[in-house]
């Protein structure tokens, strides 16, 4: 199946809303999911035929980028997306000139954590009982990539 990768739409937020609930444990509001992005937004959504199978919400302010939320979902998980599209992340961000990309993840998620760093990324940091869990809370690690 073909994929490619392409600026997020008004018209993908459903698929993106329902994502968000199924990959994630704590997802994000829906207002904060639908939110009309701001002029520093790179947020960009994963598409396997006419299928949205991934998406990733980030930031590009003068040339400090942020990756804020990245999910595939559930059903295409293991298959390589969450790879093409944080490869297609940071290809969009080299265009816009970014020097880096900064990004948390939560220490448990040892999947993503080692995606991170396949691609680049390295850990530089913890921020102790950040993000909530179900029986209280969790770091987050504190990644980042530099261009060359």
């Amino acid at each position: 199946m073909t994929h490619k990768i392409v600026s997020l739409e008004p018209h993908h937020l459903d698929d993106v809303w329902r994502i968000e609930q199924a990959a994630h444990a704590f997802p994000w509001s829906e207002s904060l999911i639908r939110k009309e992005p701001g002029k520093f937004a790179v947020n960009l959504v994963l598409q396997a035929g006419d299928q949205v199978v991934g998406y990733c919400f980030g930031q590009n302010i003068v040339g400090e980028a942020t990756l804020l939320n990245i999910a595939v979902d559930p059903a295409f998980q293991g298959k390589g997306y969450g790879k093409v599209l944080l490869e297609g992340f940071i290809d969009c961000l080299a265009q816009g000139n970014a020097e880096e990309i900064w990004l948390e993840v939560r220490a448990s998620n040892t999947r993503a954590f080692q995606l991170y760093e396949a691609l680049g990324f390295n850990e530089i940091n913890r921020r102790e009982d950040y993000y909530p869990t179900a029986t209280g809370r969790e770091d987050a690690l504190i990644m980042t990539y530099m261009f060359m």
